[in-house]
């Protein structure tokens, strides 16, 4: 196996955009607790609520409660700018809408680095990528091309957003290229952001929520590190 690169470090401001609450915890939020306690900042959009992430819960009982825990994740790993863009949540269309609210966000934020999930069919062999998953980390992937180029959504030069050029774009990705070290205390900050959505685990197992969420670091930060794909 070829030996991941180290992930660049001369950056500034960087921004989170995933399907639902819970997508960062379960594979960046080491990366994220590391990068803030070194003084960068990290800003989170989520395309949906996670309404329909809950089992025997209906999406508007369930809408409120996870965006409660992202917001409870968030506060964990010290990141304090959280946007849900109320996409319907199992149900996200790929296409222009999607693109323009993720270029609207990128212009708002203005980011060196943007991640995203993966966007391909499968997470390996025999494992199939959901739906949203694959339409976000596409439309991610266009939106930072969207975001610097003023004619594709003129309307967002109107609404006072400037074009934006981001440096690179990282994927949680089975394909990694690069990796971003993280500390003891950066792994233990991703523990408790990610059992910070604790309905939502327990909805999934018996298993103790931080059983669960610890099991679940471990395997993402092997070797004391967090790996990405890297577009740049």
């Amino acid at each position: 196996m070829t030996a991941l690169l180290g992930f660049p470090q001369d950056w500034q401001r960087a921004l989170v955009i995933v399907a639902h609450p819970d997508d960062p915890e379960y594979g960046m939020a080491a990366a994220v607790a590391e990068w803030i306690a070194a003084g960068k900042q990290v800003s989170y959009v989520m395309a949906t609520r996670g309404e329909a992430g809950i089992a025997g819960l209906a999406p508007e009982d369930s809408a409120p409660l996870r965006s409660r825990e992202q917001e409870n994740a968030c506060a964990r790993v010290g990141v304090t700018d959280l946007v849900f863009l109320d996409h319907p949540d199992g149900r996200i269309v790929e296409g222009l809408a999607l693109r323009r609210d993720f270029a609207r966000e990128i212009r708002r934020v203005r980011p060196d680095v943007v991640l995203t999930l993966n966007h391909r069919e499968e997470w390996g062999p025999g494992r199939w990528n959901s739906a949203d998953h694959r339409a976000v980390g596409r439309a991610v992937l266009d939106a930072v091309g969207d975001a610097d180029n003023e004619w594709i959504f003129p309307e967002l030069l109107a609404d006072g957003l400037a074009r934006h050029k981001t440096q690179w774009v990282a994927i949680s990705s089975p394909q990694p290229t690069h990796a971003q070290q993280v500390s003891a205390a950066s792994i233990e900050l991703a523990v408790a952001s990610l059992a910070a959505h604790k309905e939502y685990l327990r909805a999934l197992s018996t298993d103790p929520v931080e059983e669960q969420a610890r099991k679940q670091i471990d395997m993402v930060t092997g070797n004391g590190a967090v790996a990405f794909e890297l577009y740049g």
